[in-house]
């Protein structure tokens, strides 16, 4: 809701969103990150956020979180909690380490960002915090500056480690956010490995994964396996991997990690996800109908891999198109009447019921 509406038309009626909210709080998830309170000179689709939190009936069981990134956006998000859902007596420091991309999307450089940090520390404090969450975004590189190394990134989560430390302030989550889409699988490992080495105690992780170049997915299941059964991971993602910044370069093109097709890799891996996968793929659908197009996930499209009970016939007609490939959910009124069936006989075969190959006899 935050992460894709966030680059689509600003122009899409509060109504509709909401209708998809309703439908995505019954699927199941969590925790819905439903929007940001940010300039909408900056990011326009926001306007009528805190209009949508007005309107909001929560449901039960499930977590409806701002994206916050400053103390002046926690203190807004405050006035509407509930439905909103914070994360009490925790801290957040966050900086965009491509000082190009922090200038662009938030209208503050680097050192102004971290001037900031001293005073968010001391307010926070007087408050009572004890615990804080840090992250860096552009993580492994930009658009408009090049890549950046593991000592660069790592040198900005030390600052804030240390000023954090100094002032009694444990921190307890680590985020990383791929916002102009570079990182690649073997990266996430190590760092991953060097963060876990030298800050042991911290077991939360948060991973904002664009994917503009098709690597999010691949990333995440290197963090899966480089974490350790200890680990709690944060994965953002969203329907259909819409999404992205309007100050990366890439736009809509950069897209995320998409929720439908992150839902089946777990599940495929073994690990339950308490999601109605299904419920999710209609959430996809309508998603589309709001915006005018295909999104960008897959499994939406051709659905999950089928089981026992929902293996395609043999028989199934020719399918070409991405309508008629929505057969596994929608079945015969996916395909145009009639049906494109080439063969002349019926598909059948002794090796649909896991027959070992036969011995051939080649000839001499």
């Amino acid at each position: 809701m935050r992460e894709g509406f966030g680059i689509e038309d600003p122009g899409i009626p509060l109504e509709r969103r909401m209708a998809l909210l309703e439908v995505l709080s019954s699927t199941g998830l969590g925790r819905i990150c439903v929007g940001a309170f940010v300039s909408p000179r900056y990011v326009p689709q926001m306007a009528c956020f805190e209009e949508l939190l007005r309107r909001l009936r929560p449901r039960e069981g499930v977590m409806y979180t701002p994206f916050v990134h400053t103390r002046k956006a926690r203190k807004l998000a405050e006035r509407y909690a509930p439905p909103l859902t914070l994360d009490a007596d925790c801290l957040g420091l966050f900086i965009d380490i491509c000082d190009i991309h922090q200038r662009r999307n938030m209208n503050r450089s680097i050192v102004e960002v971290m001037t900031s940090w001293p005073q968010e520390v001391a307010e926070a404090r007087r408050d009572g915090i004890t615990t804080a969450r840090v992250a860096v975004a552009s993580a492994w590189g930009s658009n408009f500056a090049g890549p950046f190394t593991q000592r660069y990134r790592l040198s900005f989560l030390e600052r804030q480690h240390e000023l954090l430390q100094a002032a009694g302030i444990e921190v307890m989550e680590i985020g990383l956010h791929d916002s102009q889409s570079w990182c690649l699988p073997h990266e996430m490992e190590r760092d991953l490995q060097e963060i876990k080495r030298r800050w042991p105690r911290v077991k939360r992780f948060h991973l904002h994964m664009h994917n503009a170049r098709a690597m999010a997915l691949p990333c995440i299941y290197a963090a899966l396996r480089t974490l350790d059964a200890e680990d709690t991971v944060l994965v953002d993602g969203t329907l259909g991997g819409i999404g992205g910044g309007q100050y990366c370069g890439n736009g809509v093109a950069s897209g995320m990690a998409a929720t439908e097709d992150l839902l089946h890799m777990l599940e495929g891996m073994g690990i339950e996800t308490g999601v109605d996968l299904d419920r999710i793929i209609e959430c996809v659908w309508l998603l589309e109908d709001i915006i005018g197009r295909p999104a960008f996930g897959s499994v939406s499209k051709a659905g999950r891999r089928p089981g026992k009970a929902s293996l395609f016939a043999a028989d199934l007609p020719a399918i070409e198109t991405l309508a008629a490939a929505k057969h596994f959910k929608l079945g015969a009124a996916a395909w145009p009447d009639p049906p494109h069936r080439p063969w002349k006989q019926p598909i059948s075969g002794p090796f649909y019921h896991g027959a070992e190959a036969p011995r051939i006899a080649i000839p001499s």
